[in-house]
């Protein structure tokens, strides 16, 4: 995701295990982007009905909205409670660590390209004789003059160039999957739009907030309440935001599509509207087909987009993007057709961000390195993309043991972040406790 302030710097120290990690004591509760305007929130929590009803207006989709249903706050287990949850394992937990590892492999890979255009991504690349791409991005070897052109993303380069690479360091693409999981710990599957908004104000650093989510964030500080966050003075809410989000609720709700989507409409609703809505809808749903280990990419995506009306321009975006990469042999081709069509929107945008995604998942066949590293090529919001395809692929490919070593290796493990009690936190870890709230009804 962008910023439009400075994003994080250098991940924080890795404590000792002696030196207080909440989650390895099975702790279950944690303290607790401007186009078309589009109109309200988003399909109505707990049904999600495929389409929306009628014509939307010119230029934007409306979806009715509706109150979120409350559900009592589940009590949070104590720190010192027993660590027997934690210890589950078994297929669901081996993917959900595939799935937390492949986000952050293509959050990773796409950091330090995050923002340069196309042919500066391609340039780079190239130069280092790493296209079509299939591994890390690297400054060796790539001639100065192509540096000066296209320099790197300077606060994400120091920490995700193949030469520098130490662990995963923080990004909001993996810390709002960390919140998820702390709104699931803390509320259980009923939570409601305004139980996302405590849990932001409690636990989540403002200055870690970038474009919707920094608006609606501000919205609240001002005394507004959702829906209006998402709608107040907030350009960005078709941007791709609430899409980096859904993931969390379909890994939580294996098989059932339409409770996962209902979940990213509560957790969307509080920042975005429309085709930003719409973005994070597809991916649970299709997130929640993959997580049962029995579908395969393309059945995954049919679902996801099942759950978006059929005549907004997300729908017609995903479609075409499945549809080109079916047509095309050279994903480069797939990817010049998707700028030349969606290039007008801005790069965060959801619309041609989730064509991308939709595209290099369709055109990698599920593969987990193709996935990714088709999604980072494709530009625009590179390290956002990565982490949803990766995700999914991870998820398809089944355990850590089937992704490749030269992606997991680098990031030994542990995943840097300021949402408070998961700094230094394993990716085997948090497959359990993503693991306990799957299983809770």
């Amino acid at each position: 995701m962008p910023a439009p302030a400075p994003s994080p710097g250098a991940p924080d120290p890795v404590p000792s295990p002696a030196a207080g990690r909440p989650w390895l004591a099975g702790r279950a509760h944690v303290r607790s982007h401007p186009e078309q305007a589009p109109t309200s929130t988003g399909p109505a929590p707990g049904r999600i009905p495929p389409h929306a009803a009628g014509t939307p207006p010119a230029g934007r989709e409306h979806v009715r909205t509706a109150a979120p249903a409350s559900a009592p706050p589940r009590a949070a287990q104590p720190p010192g409670a027993g660590p027997e949850p934690l210890l589950r394992t078994g297929p669901e937990a081996a993917r959900l660590e595939a799935a937390w590892l492949g986000r952050a492999v293509g959050c990773l890979l796409g950091k330090p390209v995050e923002k340069l255009p196309l042919e500066g991504i391609r340039a780079l690349a190239r130069a280092a004789g790493n296209w079509p791409l299939d591994d890390w991005f690297s400054e060796r070897g790539v001639p100065p003059e192509v540096l000066a052109a296209y320099p790197w993303n300077r606060r994400s380069a120091p920490t995700s160039l193949a030469e520098n690479i130490d662990g995963m360091p923080e990004d909001d693409d993996l810390n709002y999957p960390l919140l998820g999981l702390l709104l699931l710990q803390r509320h259980g599957k009923g939570f409601t739009t305004a139980d996302v908004a405590r849990l932001w104000l409690d636990e989540l650093p403002a200055g870690r907030t970038f474009t919707a989510e920094r608006i609606a964030y501000r919205n609240l500080l001002l005394g507004l309440e959702p829906p209006v966050t998402a709608t107040h003075h907030n350009p960005f809410r078709e941007w791709i935001g609430a899409l980096i989000r859904a993931d969390v609720h379909g890994w939580t709700n294996p098989g059932d599509p339409a409770a996962a989507a209902a979940q990213a409409y509560r957790d969307a609703a509080l920042t975005h509207t429309g085709n930003g809505v719409y973005a994070a809808l597809f991916v649970a749903a299709a997130t929640a087909t993959a997580a049962t280990g029995r579908s395969d990419v393309h059945t995954a995506l049919r679902t996801g987009l099942a759950f978006v009306p059929p005549r907004s321009r997300l729908a017609e975006a995903v479609r075409f993007g499945i549809r080109a990469a079916g047509q095309e042999a050279d994903f480069d081709l797939v990817v010049d057709r998707l700028h030349a069509r969606y290039g007008h929107y801005h790069w965060v945008h959801a619309v041609p961000n989730t064509a991308l995604i939709a595209a290099a998942l369709t055109h990698a066949d599920g593969d987990f390195s193709r996935s990714v590293c088709r999604a980072v090529s494709g530009g625009w919001d590179t390290d956002s993309n990565g982490a949803t395809a990766g995700a999914l692929a991870g998820l398809l490919a089944g355990s850590p043991d089937a992704l490749p070593h030269r992606w997991t290796a680098p990031l030994k493990n542990r995943l840097a972040t300021t949402v408070p009690g998961f700094d230094g936190i394993g990716f085997d870890a948090l497959a359990h406790l993503t693991a306990q709230e799957a299983a809770r009804s």
